[in-house]
């Protein structure tokens, strides 16, 4: 009688022991602590991506520090000269950024099984960083000012005191886009010199161009895709085009830095955002995935349907110090 009663005794513990690991799915691993989260994501997106990570891991506490990234660069590279970068996980514009501190030696080495499902050429081949989404700067135009859409970037270049950009001092896919339009034959430095000469309306960045198209301030802007397809979609009189000459595509790069915290919650933060459900998450806020098999939001192309304009990125990486003081030179600060 005593073995039987204990029997049941086990038998009942093992069943709640095992309703209570059911009841934990999003802490399988045992993944917990604090995570210090370093993006140029605009506000609302970051916390959209942190709120659904902590859906399947609870117990990370995520504190997010989000700026332009050539600030949080400048953030991440102060911390290193004070000896304690505080970031765990780096999400920001671009790959010569990554490139940059990769070089500098500030970043690990994380294989994630995800990876399997990232186009390679969007995957560093040393896995320092892996790109998390397809972003593309074309032209935004007021639909209420503009009657016919323009075809051709040559439409900045005679925009007269009616025109906005983000600054590559500030906005690391304009710091992308500087680089790759002045090394490409259809543009150069003339391209640059003549919006400068038009006196553009220079931004800190991209949402700053979406704001005064959208209110009519100017007709035309240079700026990233996604968020003219988000506003469009909300009501606001703009339009995206893509110009038949093509557009530069950044892909928002993820990566671990060196002296991670956390590195098992640094580990599980990559792999979400490269997930299918990571990728379903960005493709609902608005972004073109990156993932294979996940399709781009209504109003966006893919990779494939994108004329794309490229350059080498170590010489972007060389020669982008060099490029924003040109910058500055012609645009000022």
């Amino acid at each position: 009688m005593f073995k039987f009663k204990s029997s049941i005794i086990l038998f009942i513990t093992l069943l709640l022991l095992a309703a209570c690991s059911d009841s934990t799915s999003g802490e399988e691993d045992g993944v917990s602590g604090e995570l210090s989260f370093y993006t140029s994501q605009p506000d609302v997106d970051a916390e959209q991506l942190v709120e659904a990570f902590n859906q399947q891991y609870p117990d990370v506490t995520v504190s997010t520090y989000r700026s332009g990234t050539e600030e949080v660069i400048s953030k991440v590279q102060a911390e290193a000269q004070a000896g304690d970068v505080q970031a765990d996980v780096l999400l920001v514009a671009d790959a010569v950024t990554f490139e940059s501190l990769k070089e500098q030696e500030m970043l690990q080495a994380y294989e994630s099984p995800e990876l399997e499902a990232i186009p390679d050429n969007f995957v560093d081949p040393d896995h320092m960083y892996a790109g998390t989404k397809v972003m593309s700067t074309a032209m935004v135009v007021n639909t209420n000012n503009v009657s016919e859409l323009p075809t051709s970037w040559n439409a900045l270049t005679e925009a007269t005191d009616n025109l906005a950009m983000p600054s590559p001092l500030y906005s690391g896919a304009a710091a992308y886009n500087l680089g790759v339009f002045t090394r490409n034959d259809q543009f150069g430095w003339e391209f640059y010199e003549n919006l400068q000469a038009n006196n553009p309306t220079v931004t800190q960045g991209n949402g700053g161009v979406l704001q005064a198209v959208a209110d009519g301030e100017v007709d035309y802007g240079m700026v990233v895709d996604f968020i003219v397809a988000r506003a469009e979609a909300e009501g606001s009189p703009v339009t995206l085009v893509y110009p038949d000459e093509g557009v530069p595509v950044i892909t928002e790069p993820i990566g671990i830095m060196k002296d991670a915290q956390n590195q098992e919650a640094a580990q599980a933060f990559v792999d979400f955002v490269l997930s299918e459900e990571g990728q379903e998450l960005a493709k609902d806020i608005g972004y073109t995935p990156i993932r294979e098999g996940v399709e781009a939001p209504e109003g966006l192309k893919t990779i494939d349907e994108m004329n794309v304009l490229d350059a080498d990125i170590n010489e972007l990486y060389q020669a982008r110090e060099e490029d924003k003081e040109r910058f500055t030179e012609l645009f000022g600060e």
